[in-house]
């Protein structure tokens, strides 16, 4: 039976935008409202400064709305930064959520057994994006779950490289953040970290490092760790693994040429070099199909998850080929990965993307999404690059198309204005705009969410 966050469309692939007559944005008081001020000062109060991307104070959810302190409603082209992939508070998220807390929340950690933990790993065994049988580690976030894919890759390999690409994100504890290359802020005076992570420039046909461009550069992206990096600063044989994710996330929603996941696997297979694929942020159905990596024809020995696996509810997980298990107890472990609410809301979560065809919804509303923004890149000349699979897309700015500098200020104009006028978005790589909606969105609310961008650009633009 459909549920009022039911993704499948009518006939003609419109939908109704929300309850109430008229467009589903309301704003009721300008963002932020008086209780939203309120908050925000205590926040600056009492709370570790952290990152902030607009003076929003959430209250509810439904779908792919979000009704904040003041009353004013919302549409998320955010979720929870790529974390609500079933939309806000779908119904049988939150009746497993319920029942599971009810019944039992925790036990005792990874100490004892557990029904849940069994069905959940079995599912995303089934779902792996590798070859023969696989085993799982449950997490509680996306950094942790790229610690335990480096440390066993050290564990089974024994040598102390990993190698990642500039730009990328993987977390921001000590062992992932020796990976993350995605902004000095992240890094500095960090430093030694974990040790041992080197870093490659990433795959950015839209900025080539090289200033080459695809096809007739024969992907020298690649071809540059064997040729250069394995023959001058790193030593192939003392390198355990290279950790990529199949679209760069932080560091502006790179999508890699065709061929370049290939030939990278290749030349790492000549040396034993295990493949980490981080699914942290494009998994989940997120690219329109499971993991990303399915888009790219290659087979990962690992794979970190996180964000929309629980919709909300903190887990994240490492999938590994099955030979690369410890072969002793306590090698690595954790209290609360895999925590039993948590759990429900993964099982669930699959549950709705499997039940309701959530993956062709994404797919056939991320084509439409391309297309409009698009459609908006030829009326607006500050956007240089239009770019993404599924529902992960990206528009980049620049002051003009030929040098194509960064438009920073003006990407953080447009999104103060959009969350003004009532969409939620965030920010990604230096001078782009990620749009990451719940992939149970319709065609008419993307409509809405463009027709509020281009106002959103048009006064950025005036106010140049």
């Amino acid at each position: 039976m459909a549920t009022k966050n039911s993704p499948t469309p009518p006939s003609d692939g419109a939908s109704n935008p929300g309850p109430g007559a008229g467009r589903g944005v309301q704003i009721r008081v300008p963002i932020p409202g008086p209780k939203a001020r309120a908050i925000i000062a205590g926040d600056e109060q009492y709370l570790i400064r952290s990152t902030k991307s607009a003076p929003v104070v959430a209250a509810s959810g439904d779908g792919v709305w979000v009704t904040d302190v003041d009353g004013n409603r919302l549409l998320d082209f955010a979720s929870g930064i790529s974390v609500l992939n079933v939309g806000h508070c779908h119904p049988a998220v939150v009746r497993a959520v319920q029942e599971q807390a009810a019944r039992l929340p925790h036990f005792a950690g990874t100490d004892f057994y557990y029904d849940l933990q069994v069905e959940l790993a079995h599912k995303l065994s089934d779902l792996a994006p590798m070859d023969g049988p696989s085993k799982v580690f449950f997490t509680n976030s996306g950094t942790e779950s790229a610690e335990a894919a480096l440390k066993l890759a050290r564990w089974q390999r024994q040598r102390p490289i990993t190698i990642g690409l500039l730009g990328a994100f993987h977390g921001r504890t000590m062992g992932s953040l020796t990976m993350t290359a995605s902004k000095p802020v992240q890094r500095a005076r960090f430093d030694a970290y974990a040790g041992g992570g080197h870093h490659i420039p990433a795959p950015t046909c839209y900025r080539c490092p090289y200033q080459l461009e695809y096809p007739s550069c024969d992907l020298y992206c690649a071809k540059i760790l064997k040729e250069l990096y394995f023959e001058t600063s790193i030593p192939p044989d003392d390198v355990a693994a290279f950790i990529a994710e199949p679209v760069l996330g932080e560091g502006g929603y790179v999508v890699p040429p065709p061929g370049w996941h290939r030939a990278i696997r290749s030349i790492l297979d000549e040396h034993g070099i295990l493949f980490i694929d981080d699914e942290v942020q494009a998994g989940m159905g997120r690219t329109g199909r499971w993991f990303a990596i399915e888009h790219h024809g290659v087979k990962p020995d690992l794979v970190t998850m996180a964000k929309a696996l629980g919709s909300g509810i903190p887990i994240g997980a490492m999938i590994a080929r099955a030979s690369l298990d410890y072969p002793v107890a306590g090698a690595h472990s954790n209290t609360f990965g895999g925590n039993l609410v948590a759990a429900a809301s993964a099982l669930a979560t699959i549950g709705v993307i499997e039940r309701e065809k959530v993956l062709e919804n994404t797919r056939r509303q991320g084509a439409y999404l391309l297309e409009r923004l698009r459609e908006l890149m030829g009326r607006f000349e500050q956007i240089g690059d239009v770019r993404g699979l599924g529902l992960m897309i990206a528009t980049e700015f620049v002051e003009d198309r030929t040098r194509k500098v960064p438009a920073v200020a003006f990407r953080d104009r447009v999104l103060a204005e959009a969350a003004r006028r009532g969409l939620i978005l965030l920010g990604c790589g230096r001078s782009s705009i990620r749009y990451i909606p719940p992939l149970i969105i319709q065609r008419a609310e993307i409509d809405e969410g463009v027709e509020i961008l281009e106002a959103s650009l048009r006064a950025a633009r005036d106010a140049l």
